[in-house]
């Protein structure tokens, strides 16, 4: 193995590796500072705040069609690969993922608002086997395609059932300068083919607290799973489903009150079912409390579950403090 004498340096004095990262810190923070950027970045805050794209003049105009998208773009590009010719050695330091098909660089981010680029690459997605379900989200998204070209399906759910939704499909050719726009939570794309290399400008708005990911079966639009959308509900349902697999009831009344709480209702409702298996008389306190609330969400579900646990186990009928 040939190993050039620049790496094998390093191994006695990584100053070099050093002094190209900080190099590379130092272009990317003076990016952030031109004025584009910078405005960019105040915009993603207050788009994150819930303005609309139309009240956001920069972020409209990358989102327009025009060349402007290119422009911001290439900017930053151009930037960091000078600083890459001056030292070779230096690594991106932008956020970055990268598998066989989609590579996508995170340009900037505030609070749960994204603008990243996103490049598909033809040929790994040509290996993979068709996709044969699709997943709705709690996302608002704008993307600009900047180049290349693709065949993709709009998916669109017109009713939702229980278990099931009904979806509409449709083709879409997707070339450099189309911009799209969808709400996740009723609408998603999937890409079928790449010709080459598609590469789009993405922004992303994550919804509240409370809305749920979907995925759907594309044959019959049976409900396959979902899951909290906010990744704060995601790690709060895995830590309340860990609590109940180790069976920690002393964790019940920590549980029950987080059940009594305002906030995600998918969460609520996960570890009110995790605060009864672990400890019932604590969960069957907390279901009263909330089916006696009028104004809560869960107030149906909740007073459904008592009538049921009720009829299961008349000895719960008369458990205080239930109302009613």
């Amino acid at each position: 193995m040939l190993i050039r004498s620049e790496l094998l340096g390093l191994r006695s004095d990584d100053s070099p590796q050093r002094r190209a990262q900080d190099g590379m810190a130092d272009a990317l923070a003076a990016w952030r500072a031109s004025a584009h950027a910078s405005a960019a970045e105040f915009e993603l805050g207050r788009f994150a705040d819930g303005t609309d794209l139309a009240d956001l003049p920069l972020l409209a105009a990358l989102f327009a069609p025009g060349d402007f998208a290119d422009r911001f773009c290439a900017d930053l590009i151009g930037t960091l690969l000078a600083q890459l010719d001056c030292e070779p050695l230096g690594q991106s330091p932008l956020r970055h993922y990268s598998d066989e098909v989609v590579t996508t660089v995170s340009l900037l981010r505030r609070g749960t608002t994204t603008l990243t680029l996103v490049a598909i690459d033809g040929t790994g997605l040509a290996r993979q086997p068709a996709q044969q379900s699709v997943s709705f989200s709690p996302t608002e998204t704008c993307e600009h395609v900047l180049a290349g070209s693709a065949v993709a399906e709009r998916i669109v759910i017109t009713l939702l059932q229980p278990n099931r939704a009904v979806l509409e499909r449709h083709p879409v050719v997707v070339e450099a300068g189309v911009v799209m726009h969808r709400f996740g939570a009723g609408e998603a794309l999937i890409y079928r083919t790449v010709p080459a290399c598609l590469v789009i400008l993405k922004l992303q708005r994550r919804a509240g607290p409370g809305d749920v990911v979907r995925e759907y079966a594309l044959n019959d639009g049976a409900l396959l799973h979902q899951a909290a959308g906010s990744p704060r509900d995601s790690r709060l349902e895995l830590s309340v489903a860990l609590l109940g697999r180790m069976g920690r009831r002393d964790a019940a009344p920590m549980l029950a009150a987080m059940a009594e709480e305002r906030g995600s209702t998918p969460l609520r409702w996960q570890v009110l079912r995790e605060c009864l298996a672990l400890d019932t008389a604590e969960g069957f306190a907390a279901l009263c409390h909330i089916a006696a609330r009028p104004d809560d969400p869960l107030r149906g579900p909740a007073g459904a579950l008592r009538a049921q646990l009720v009829d299961t186990y008349p000895v719960l009928a008369g458990f205080p403090p239930c109302p009613g």
